[in-house]
């Protein structure tokens, strides 16, 4: 089967760090992803989840599996309607930030859904996602 992976990149013109603070620090999260209400304002590292209640009694959960500081952030993916036997590693956001010249790359991974019946529609809907958050976080840490 293809994979339905998305990816995109972007180039910011800020240092490496505050390109980090951005992807990880809640005050700036919540202004280019959601995040609850009751999210706690700690910084984000490994084992921190976010969880969402779904209409039907099930649960969204994302949770950071892998922090290299101001290098690489892995986020796994899951939904407790999947019916498919997947590890965490499986479909997760996956961000890499490389310095250059002219300040940093920032890389997008996300997914891969080919694994789900409806994988396509989390494809489709994760390219929205990466066109407007990458947006959002240049935004960010050039403006801090």
């Amino acid at each position: 089967m293809r994979s339905l992976i998305v990816n995109d990149e972007i180039v910011i013109h800020a240092s490496a760090s505050k390109v980090w603070e951005v992807l990880v620090n809640p005050i700036y999260v919540k202004r280019w992803d959601e995040l609850p209400e009751d999210y706690p304002e700690e910084i984000m590292g490994v084992g921190s989840e976010v969880i969402w209640d779904l209409p039907d009694g099930g649960i969204t959960k994302t949770e950071v599996i892998e922090a290299q500081s101001e290098k690489r952030l892995v986020i796994s993916l899951s939904v407790s309607g999947w019916d498919v036997h997947l590890k965490p590693e499986d479909i997760a956001y996956t961000y890499t930030i490389e310095e250059q010249d002219e300040g940093v790359k920032l890389s997008f991974s996300i997914g891969d859904f080919s694994e789900l019946p409806n994988g396509r529609d989390y494809y489709d809907s994760s390219v929205e996602f990466a066109n407007t958050a990458k947006l959002k976080i240049k935004q960010l840490a050039e403006m801090y």
